[in-house]
């Protein structure tokens, strides 16, 4: 028998304590949610509580997060519970524990048979299919993947992907819940790689390609990304700067790139689709992402001139990555 999911999440529990449900864990505490955090012991639990104290400090103390967002980790955040006794009256449970399907079954399993039926459960995986957890929980309609990206509480992304059973209305109170934690939830297909592992591992095959092939060195490719198009996509995403660089140009390019390379980089038929309907982004105010009147053009020029301009301060501010001794390099 079916139960609907809460519709508003007002208290979560954190089960696995690591670096990466403590991230969670803080994240979701600075934002005002009673949260509680649980591992394989009590004891392992109020250990890692107080590195997570310790961390919030640091952070507050580096300038990393608001002024004040260590004392609110300190006011919502406790430990020293049981699983058990941790998810007995969450509203939300996401389940953090090593990436080994045997060892989220175990704990899933525990969750699900002390949580209320209504709550939420969410494992956070980046690889793990939602179909190959899911029969470890019952109530199914509840649970889903809300995969969090290290490092927290830094990186705002969060991959949601539902399962079969999984109910509309439970997708929309996480999302609700990760905007009131200033994230941002995306849903995605239940597919290998989801959406975020299939592209950077795409752009990290491609470029080994180009080191392999000796177009360019390991340190040439990361600066030209990081300068480049890399230094784009903390504001767009590839649909939107492909409606700004021009949807033709795209088309273009591609048939070059077929010919040097073949299948690999033929165009895709959304850029010949988008050809045959002469949307060509910004140009003509017709986009993949969008249409743009003149008005929205020329907002959106002036936003993506000035994200570019803060982020140059921004990069001059922290000053380049440090350096090791470069492989091949005295």
């Amino acid at each position: 028998m079916s139960t609907d999911p809460v519709s508003t999440i007002r208290t979560v529990t954190v089960v696995g304590a690591g670096y990466m449900g403590g991230g969670i864990a803080q994240v979701l505490a600075m934002a005002g949610l009673p949260v509680r955090i649980a591992d394989v012991s009590v004891e392992a639990a109020d250990a890692a509580l107080e590195r997570i104290l310790g961390e919030a400090r640091a952070s507050e103390d580096q300038g990393l997060v608001p002024a004040g967002s260590a004392d609110a980790v300190a006011s919502h955040l406790t430990a020293g519970q049981s699983i058990e006794e941790a998810v007995a009256e969450a509203d939300f449970i996401e389940e953090a524990v090593f990436e080994v399907p045997d060892v989220k079954h175990e704990v899933l399993g525990r969750i699900s048979a002390a949580a209320r039926p209504e709550a939420i459960i969410g494992t956070n995986t980046s690889t793990i299919p939602v179909r190959v957890l899911a029969p470890a929980v019952s109530h199914p309609e509840r649970f889903l993947t809300v995969h969090f990206s290290n490092p927290m509480p830094f990186i705002p992304g969060v991959e949601l992907v539902a399962g079969d059973a999984t109910t509309q209305g439970a997708i929309d109170a996480v999302k609700d819940l990760l905007a009131r934690a200033d994230c941002e939830g995306a849903q995605v297909a239940d597919t290998p790689g989801m959406v975020l592992n299939r592209l950077q591992y795409a752009l990290l095959k491609e470029a080994t390609s180009v080191v392999e092939e000796g177009v360019a060195t390991v340190d040439d490719v990361d600066t030209i990304v990081r300068t480049t198009f890399g230094f784009r996509l903390g504001f767009f995403g590839p649909f939107a700067i492909a409606d700004q660089a021009g949807l033709d140009v795209y088309a273009n390019c591609f048939s070059t790139f077929e010919e040097a390379y073949g299948e690999r980089l033929a165009t895709p038929q959304l850029l010949k689709d988008a050809a045959a309907e002469d949307r060509k982004g910004l140009k003509n105010g017709k986009g993949l992402v969008e249409d743009y009147d003149d008005e929205t053009r020329a907002e959106l020029i002036a936003y993506r001139n000035k994200a570019y301009a803060r982020m140059r301060d921004v990069l001059r501010e922290v000053g380049p990555a440090p350096r090791g001794t470069r492989r091949g390099q005295d």
